[in-house]
């Protein structure tokens, strides 16, 4: 009765296979990450995106241009808008991300991104996804940070396997099941745990939590972890120890424990989850930044949506901008502006003007006027 639909079933997943044993090839294969304090310019791109985007980008601007002075009147950074990423442009042309839109990106060194939006339905797969994949960017890395809490958690999520890769991708017997994929390579686990760890060495952490459901998952997560623990034996100084997801996202909520808690590290989908979680912690996810780092490129991007909703209700111009104006400062880094990333993280701290996202509290304009006058 299926026959058809199950033969062409095992032809799609042939293919898939076949191509995540290239995609896995490749990574294996390795690359030189970019060295910025030996480059003589550096393009840094800028994309409105969707809903808020625009809104807080437009701040974001305001910020980097008064930072960058110097540094755009030496040409030694060029801030590069890259036009077409939007809903609506993705939607007519039937892309995540159109052809020249993403030659435009791949002129770029770095990218400061609005937030995008994805329909729903498998209609499209998500531009964020996309340009990971195109971009190779392997790591999402998110900060959260509450001094009074004693909490200073850094998290790496894998952020090009799992079940995003192939999300869009799935099989479906009509009027009986659906099935998606799952994938984690050796290559992609050893390069976001060396990058975790090494991280954790670097900054005078000792402790890297690694965050899984593999008790369950037992290919994909029981790989995820076994990796993982190889990687780790290369940093004695570091105690690696495992967790479940589930268990995991109560205990960022258990004031006895969390504060104990210093790196995570895990696949994609865990990390997009409790990331969530813990901005929400720090004050809500307009509080947060995100850094999508691969070898040749990097992104970064608020963790946010792009809040359709408070497009609808008028409120946009009430979205916080302390989220893109976070990966502001994190891009600021990466490219080895230290002095600059820091005279934003301070401003940021201090900055007392309340944005609420509604009417009683600060614009996204008011906010970044007074963050203008500390800098």
């Amino acid at each position: 009765m299926f026959e058809t639909q199950i033969n062409a079933a095992k032809e799609s997943f042939l293919k898939l296979l076949n191509e995540q044993i290239q995609r896995a090839e490749r990574i294996a294969a390795g690359g030189k990450a970019k060295d910025y304090t030996a480059a003589d310019k550096v393009v840094v791109g800028l994309i409105d995106g969707d809903g808020i985007g625009p809104v807080i980008m437009a701040q974001a601007r305001r910020v980097l241009a008064v930072l960058l002075k110097e540094q755009i009147a030496a040409g030694r950074v060029e801030l590069k808008n890259i036009e077409g990423l939007t809903i609506e442009n993705r939607l007519a042309l039937g892309k995540a991300i159109p052809e020249d839109t993403l030659a435009a990106i791949k002129q770029c060194d770095v990218l400061l991104k609005g937030p995008t939006t994805t329909p729903k339905g498998g209609v499209m797969e998500s531009a964020n996804v996309a340009m990971r994949r195109e971009l190779d960017l392997y790591a999402n890395v998110r900060p959260v940070c509450i001094p009074e809490k004693g909490i200073d958690w850094t998290f790496f999520r894998e952020n090009t396997e799992g079940e995003y890769v192939l999300g869009s991708r799935g099989v479906e017997i009509a009027d009986l099941l659906a099935m998606d994929f799952k994938v984690t390579t050796d290559a992609g686990t050893r390069r976001i745990s060396r990058a975790a760890f090494e991280f954790a060495k670097n900054n005078g952490k000792n402790k890297v939590a690694i965050v899984t459901k593999a008790n369950i998952m037992k290919k994909t997560d029981g790989k995820f972890t076994e990796i993982a623990h190889e990687i780790a034996q290369e940093y004695p100084a570091v105690e690696a120890s495992d967790w479940y997801i589930d268990i995991m996202t109560a205990n960022l909520v258990n004031e006895q424990i969390r504060s104990d808690f210093q790196v995570f590290l895990l696949p994609n989908l865990y990390g997009d989850i409790i990331t969530d979680e813990a901005a929400q912690i720090q004050g809500g996810v307009g509080t947060a930044g995100s850094a999508n780092i691969g070898d040749q490129y990097a992104m970064f991007e608020a963790i946010h949506g792009s809040a359709p909703r408070m497009v609808e209700q008028g409120l946009a111009e009430y979205a916080n901008p302390a989220s893109i104006l976070k990966a502001a400062a994190m891009l600021l880094r990466h490219i080895a502006l230290y002095n600059e990333a820091g005279r934003l993280e301070m401003a940021l701290d201090t900055c007392s003007v309340l944005v609420t996202g509604d009417r009683d509290g600060a614009t996204a304009k008011e906010f970044t006027d007074a963050l203008l006058e500390l800098l």
